[in-house]
């Protein structure tokens, strides 16, 4: 609020004015590098797609998938088909059927295989609720 800070406040100061006046600044931008990464980010080769073979269960999954690759659903599929039947859905056909190769397709049939749902008789169901639990005393 004081007149005399102001005044110095606007006042030039010649002084600093001219060593403000020799400074040179120069710039220049770093020497650019090219990142050897061996193209890790690039694709080699463009990868080959097919579509999925899942007929009513189309919405449930994604509609095309590199060869060699199959989806979720087409494993389920496949496994549960080999399940019911072993002699029309053999390694071979699965292979030749998904671009998959035999000796992947064998390790998936040994070592996967799909849940089986088992009901139990009524008579059990009966047997297990007419049993009355001990009573501890």
């Amino acid at each position: 609020d004081s007149p005399e800070i102001k005044e110095e406040v606007l006042r030039k100061d010649d002084r600093l004015l001219t060593l403000l006046k020799d400074v040179y600044v120069e710039s220049r931008d770093p020497p650019v590098r090219v990142k050897d990464g061996g193209g890790e980010h690039l694709p080699s080769k463009q990868e080959e797609k097919r579509l999925t073979k899942l007929g009513h269960l189309e919405g449930l999954d994604v509609k095309k998938v590199p060869k060699g690759k199959i989806s979720l659903v087409e494993a389920l599929t496949l496994l549960n088909n080999h399940k019911l039947q072993p002699q029309i859905w053999t390694a071979e056909k699965i292979a030749a059927e998904y671009s998959l190769e035999l000796k992947e397709v064998n390790s998936l049939l040994e070592f996967f295989i799909p849940f089986a749902v088992q009901e139990f008789p009524k008579e059990t169901k009966k047997a297990i609720t007419s049993h009355k639990p001990k009573q501890l005393t």
